[in-house]
Formats: C-alpha cells, structure tokens, sequence
C-alpha cells in the first residue's frame, strides 16, 4: 500500500511536470556553473577580484529558482486549473452528475457513464483516469483499470497527462495490483522523462520510500 508520505510526494511531483519552466531552471544553472568555472579559473592565475563574480551568479540563479518555482509555476498551475474547470462547466456541469451517482451508490452506472465521455478525445484521459479510480476501488477490477489506464498511451499525451497516467499506474501497481516492482519501473521512467521538472526530486524521494517500505522491511514516517 501506498503510504501517505509517498503518496503525498507523488501529488505534488504530479502538480509540478511542466517543462518550460524546469528549462528555463536548467538554462541559468548551466550559466552559472559556466560562469563559476571562468571566475575561478581567471580569479586564481590572474584577477582575484573575479571570485566576486562567483557569489554574483549564484544569486542571480536562486533569484530565479525562487521566482519560478514559488511565484510562476503556481500563478501558471492556478490559471490552467481555473480554465479547465471554466471548460468543464460549459461543457454541461463537469463531472458533478456522474460523481453523484458513485457517491449514491451506483459505481457500475458511473463507470459507464466515464467511459462515454472519455470517447470525446479532450475528455479522454480525465475520464479513464476518473473510471479506473472506481474501477480499482469500488467495482474491485484493479486489472482492468490498469489496462485502461495503460491504454491511454496509445494516443499522443501531453507531458502533464503522460505524468499523471504514470502516477496513476504506480497507485494501481502497487496499492492494488500488489506489483511493486511494476510501480517502481514507472517511477523511474518518468524520473528519466522528466529530469528537470521540479517534481522529480519528489518522485525520487517517492521512490526511496517505496523502495524502503516493500525490501527494507520499514515504513517511512508520519
């Protein structure tokens, strides 16, 4: 089972996949780094004055880090869950109808109701993923969730999509399916996919966790 820890860093690495910011991050780090390397080597044979320029660059990097990573990517986060859900609410309420349905006791309708609407290409992978949570919870049918789920990849995903059918399959694999090794494969495709997004820090935390609970015999921590 997926603890909270570990569950909690696979939401917030999945709230954090966007990549133009992590290049931008990349970008002024490479830079910095560049720059540190002339600094000394200039400052050591012949103007040690240059090893001012070391403290200068590394503050112009974490200027940025702050500003993208505590200002923009959650300004950006805000406005696209703010667009998507005006979306969603002209398209005819959302999914409040077939979340009623579940919560009244009827998961069977639900689930088919998610499947109609993830015929709509845009709606595709919400629905699935929506489905698949009834699918492995409820109806108790993890297999076929995984395999739907796994099916969404047969269609071009964005990189936001492809992050959160990954975290979903390692929900499944692991809290459902029993299939550790398959959660921590998946982990670690989307570490390599995603090397510079901000979240990959947390989904190779999430990762040692995962790795501490199933082969060390331990749980990690509240």
């Amino acid at each position: 089972m997926i603890f909270s820890p570990l569950l909690s860093a696979l939401q917030k690495a999945s709230r954090s996949v966007e990549e133009p910011l992590g290049l931008v991050r990349l970008i002024i780090g490479v830079f910095a780094l560049l720059g540190t390397l002339i600094a000394v080597v200039v400052g050591v044979i012949t103007e040690p004055r240059m090893l001012e320029l070391v403290g200068a660059l590394w503050a112009v990097y974490g200027l940025v880090v702050g500003v993208t990573t505590g200002v923009l990517e959650p300004a950006i986060d805000g406005f696209f869950q703010l667009m998507a859900n005006v979306g969603l609410m002209r398209a005819g309420g959302g999914y409040s109808g077939i979340e009623t349905l579940a919560i009244r006791g009827h998961p069977q309708a639900a689930a088919e109701a998610y499947a109609e609407r993830a015929r709509n290409p845009a709606e595709r992978v919400e629905s699935t993923l929506r489905r698949a949570a009834l699918l492995a919870g409820p109806l108790t049918e993890p297999e076929t969730a995984a395999v739907e789920v796994e099916g969404l990849r047969s269609h071009p995903l964005s990189g936001r999509d492809d992050f959160r059918v990954g975290l979903a399959l390692v929900d499944l694999y692991d809290h459902h399916l029993d299939d550790p090794g398959r959660a921590m494969a998946e982990l670690r495709r989307l570490i390599d996919r995603y090397p510079t997004a901000s979240g990959a820090r947390r989904l190779r935390a999430a990762l040692s966790a995962l790795k501490s609970q199933r082969f060390d015999g331990t749980q990690p921590s509240a």
